[in-house]
């Protein structure tokens, strides 16, 4: 029956999930439950819709992750003269740290720092991507800046000084959605007629306006 009433094994089994997270989305309230007595039971039909919501929601997000225009404000864009990577990838921290989805600064840049001492974030043809997945950071944020200086220090595949750095910060949970963000920039920014058009304009807020058309 479409309203018949389930246990947390049931919804388990039906969802195919371990009983103790069902349990745990209950306490929560993620989950529709309601309790009878000391044990908790739920409608089947209440979970059939919350599941639908779940997977629409997660397509929808999937659908729009690589497009910069749901990720990235006018306030991200920076126009920057630096020649350092130090310097730039402290300016990029710093305005990153503003976004809503950022909890924690210091941690957010203890693992910008961690990543690049593993290896440089330049991609090649003048661009950098510095980017991590941590649990401090809530969902998906884009900072980028535009340098109009060769960062001297910021070592390319190609040896390519470094003008572009886009910074993306993720969750730790955001695996797919992060790398199809990672690959969406990279394949964006190699158009030279378009990474040239950015390294020439001097209004920020036409540099979002590019940047979130993707021309």
């Amino acid at each position: 029956m479409e309203d018949s009433i389930l246990t947390i094994e049931e919804v388990a089994k039906y969802l195919k999930i371990s009983e103790r997270t069902i349990y745990d989305w209950a306490q929560k309230g993620d989950i529709p439950s309601g309790k009878l007595g000391n044990v908790w039971r739920f409608k089947k039909s209440e979970i059939d819709q919350w599941v639908n919501e779940k997977l629409k929601n997660n397509k929808n997000k999937e659908t729009n992750i690589s497009n910069l225009s749901s990720l990235l404000s006018p306030e991200r864009v920076l126009i920057t003269n630096f020649s350092t990577k130090r310097d730039i990838l402290t300016a990029l921290i710093d305005n990153i740290s503003e976004a809503p989805q950022v909890k924690n600064r210091k941690k957010l840049e203890e693992a910008i720092w961690e990543r690049e001492k593993l290896m440089s974030t330049g991609i090649g043809l003048g661009i950098g991507i510095p980017h991590i997945r941590i649990n401090s950071v809530r969902d998906i944020t884009v900072s980028v800046a535009i340098n109009k200086t060769d960062i001297i220090d910021y070592q390319s595949l190609d040896d390519i000084s470094v003008k572009i750095v886009f910074m993306v910060a993720a969750a730790q949970n955001q695996h797919a959605e992060y790398l199809k963000l990672l690959a969406s920039i990279s394949k964006l920014l190699k158009d030279e007629v378009f990474r040239n058009k950015l390294l020439l304009e001097e209004d920020s807020m036409k540099i979002f306006n590019y940047l979130t058309a993707g021309e």
